[in-house]
């Protein structure tokens, strides 16, 4: 990544509303739309109220991915979007959700269909989307949060191979989603732990970047607003689940906090390690930077202390690293190992996965070996 490149992406629009009112635009170029989501929220009243807002044009329906999008459940989602005949594919859900359907248009596009080529997609962590502006392929995405951790402002996409316990990642322009629906109706029925931990993804996107080694005035203004109305909104959800106003800020909020990265600020250890946390024990998005980022903080507090002030100030606390664990305790959210069943003696095993790469490898104190790793894990246990 490089700040000398401001790279947008290649979405269309961000429409704030009521999904009965947001989607119906969205799709009235098309006859055939499948709605990708998941076995919890198929009978929810957002995906009902999707549904409906789809009318006749809902052709197909996958409701089987589950978390950190395994190859698996790709593969299946991009037979149905042959089978089917899809020109577009509304994504309710969460990164799962999201990630497995930008991967399964991937696959459709490129022509896989079995695993070794599927698993053929991926790329290093360090790439970038290039040639957003090509003629644009079909089927392309329609995501409906019910999240925070803002999956669907991104063209790259996290995918599995449970079998290997490694995470990896598709890049392409035209993954990212073509239009994003931000309805605070999405986020209700979210169960508080998954929507707050994801809210912490949205904070871990921040504050790594407000914390980079090699900043940019786009990405700071973005990650300081997103952070302080993360700070504020994510206490008003806890304290009232009712409060649509909170999670209408909120969902603003994840939008900003990953906007940095589109001004090439890179983020670091708690985004790597927490893909190794995901791919090789299924540690949720939103858990894994509970659990790292403060740890992470304490451990390049010698080279980046006065940047973590900033962290400090929003959030209440002394240092950074102490303000976030004790704003995620507050949420009723894990900040150890121990608590999501990970022993000090896996720790070893979990730093050797480390591929020597980003986004560990853009970390603000540099990570030079699994031993460092190793040192950081341990500070979350």
């Amino acid at each position: 990544m490089s700040t000398n490149i401001h790279r947008w992406p290649a979405q269309q629009r961000v429409r704030t509303g009521p999904v009965a009112e947001a989607l119906p635009p969205e799709v009235a170029d098309c006859t055939r739309v499948l709605l990708a989501t998941t076995r919890s929220l198929a009978e929810s009243d957002i995906a009902a109220a999707t549904r409906q807002a789809l009318g006749a044009k809902l052709v197909a329906e996958h409701a089987t991915m589950r978390a950190h999008s395994p190859v698996e459940d790709v593969l299946a989602l991009a037979v149905l979007l042959r089978s089917s005949g899809a020109e577009r594919v509304v994504a309710l859900g969460g990164g799962s959700v999201i990630d497995g359907a930008k991967v399964a248009c991937r696959a459709v596009w490129a022509g896989v269909a079995d695993k070794a080529a599927l698993i053929g997609l991926s790329v290093s962590r360090g790439a970038e989307a290039e040639n957003w502006d090509a003629t644009e392929p079909v089927p392309r995405i329609v995501a409906v949060p019910t999240t925070l951790s803002a999956a669907e402002f991104a063209p790259h996409a996290g995918y599995t191979d449970l079998e290997a316990g490694r995470k990896m990642r598709a890049v392409q322009a035209s993954q990212v989603p073509r239009a994003v629906i931000l309805d605070p109706a999405a986020i209700l029925e979210t169960p508080a732990e998954l929507l707050l931990s994801s809210g912490i993804r949205a904070v871990d996107h921040a504050a790594e970047r407000l914390c980079a080694n090699e900043r940019a005035p786009f990405s700071d203004a973005v990650s300081r607003q997103a952070l302080t109305m993360l700070a504020g909104a994510l206490p008003a959800i806890k304290r009232d689940p009712g409060d649509v106003a909170a999670r209408a800020a909120a969902q603003q909020a994840m939008w900003l906090s990953v906007m940095g990265g589109w001004s090439g600020v890179a983020v670091g250890a708690s985004h790597g390690i927490g893909y190794i946390l995901g791919g090789a024990r299924g540690v949720p998005h939103g858990i894994t930077s509970c659990l790292g980022l403060p740890a992470v903080m304490q451990w390049n507090e010698p080279v980046n202390g006065a940047a973590q002030v900033e962290i400090a100030r929003i959030l209440g606390g002394r240092t950074g690293h102490e303000a976030l664990r004790s704003f995620i305790r507050g949420l009723g959210l894990p900040t150890t190992l121990a608590e999501v069943g990970i022993a000090e003696n896996e720790i070893p095993d979990l730093a050797a996965r480390w591929d020597g790469g980003p986004p560990i490898a853009t970390n603000p104190r540099p990570v030079r070996s699994t031993a460092d790793v190793e040192e950081i894990l341990r500070l979350m246990a």
